[in-house]
């Protein structure tokens, strides 16, 4: 059996969630939308993929990994996986980016949700709309989809 015969029969399986995490991690190239620059974008690609690759992993609060995360520890553990440092809070990372906009905004940067001027949450962005996150107590990292328009992104430099 051929690659082209397995793939849709593996991806229909597998669910969109888990299809999604299969493509991310389907190998180095970025995803569209990267960095021109490569190094920025082999960084931003291979951070994405550990997140993605942590798929199911429990919620812990204060985790770094390599089992478990919090939302920042998940940011933190992927970024310096793929060979940057990141503080460990999410309002810390947030002053460490250099600021995006929602138009300029590129798989692998960082998405800061809000309230006012601080920050309580953080993931990595997808694309389309989504994300790579570990949500709070109770749950595990997951793809999915940004619910708040009270965001900010942030590109790791």
């Amino acid at each position: 059996m051929t690659m082209r015969v397995q793939m849709p029969h593996l991806l229909a399986r597998a669910g969109t969630v888990s299809a999604l995490t299969l493509i991310t991690l389907a190998g180095p190239a970025p995803a569209p939308g990267m960095a021109a620059e490569p190094s920025l974008a082999s960084v931003s690609a291979k951070a994405l993929q550990i997140a993605a690759s942590k798929e199911g992993s429990p919620y812990k609060w204060g985790a770094q990994g390599p089992d478990s995360f919090d939302c920042s520890g998940l940011t933190r553990y992927s970024y310096r996986r793929a060979g940057r440092t990141l503080p460990r809070t999410a309002a810390a990372q947030y002053r460490h980016t250099e600021h995006v906009s929602r138009s300029s905004r590129k798989g692998g940067d960082l998405v800061f949700f809000h309230s006012g001027s601080g920050v309580y949450h953080v993931g990595i962005y997808a694309g389309d709309d989504r994300i790579w996150h570990a949500p709070k107590a109770g749950t595990v990292v997951r793809l999915e989809r940004i619910w708040s328009r009270s965001v900010w992104y942030g590109r790791v430099p």
